[in-house]
């Protein structure tokens, strides 16, 4: 447990910056705009790299390709559960005509239409965790060349 600390960590800072960029997207009334969501990749990918960073700094000698993506893999997990939460608590308690201008055509015609949509912000979030965290361990791993 003492190995996932960083990542929790910054997992949960992650998420707190989704949170706030969609808070402040719906104060502009972007946030039923989907192009947006694009920029949650950055964000999560920021904080993917931050706590692989660390967490390499932290290990020092002991740091590997395995630990620093499971550090890459918890941080975004988290992230994206909690985001996954907060998009929920949102839609169903806040604002409740959300889902309806999130999409007008699909929200009346697709049966359980909030349950995609929560789903669809949750496997995005996984997603965009294992190529982030895949891509980032690039630069961090070692290389087993000798010149």
């Amino acid at each position: 447990m003492k190995h996932f600390a960083l990542p929790v960590r910054f997992g949960i800072a992650t998420s707190g910056c989704l949170i706030a960029y969609f808070l402040i997207l719906s104060l502009f009334t972007l946030h039923t705009n989907v192009f947006f969501s694009v920029f949650n990749g950055v964000i999560t990918g920021f904080g993917i790299y931050e706590a692989i960073k660390f967490f390499k700094i932290k290990e020092a000698q002991q740091f590997n390709y395995g630990r620093g993506f499971t550090a890459g893999v918890v941080t975004g997990g988290v992230a994206s559960v909690l985001f996954t939460l907060f998009f929920t608590f949102y839609a169903t308690e806040v604002n409740t005509e959300f889902i309806s201008e999130l999409s007008s055509t699909w929200g009346n015609e697709i049966k359980n239409f909030e349950a995609i949509v929560f789903f669809t912000v949750a496997i995005m979030g996984f997603a965009t965790t294992l190529v982030v965290t895949l891509a980032i361990m690039q630069l961090f791993k070692s290389s087993k060349r000798r010149f």
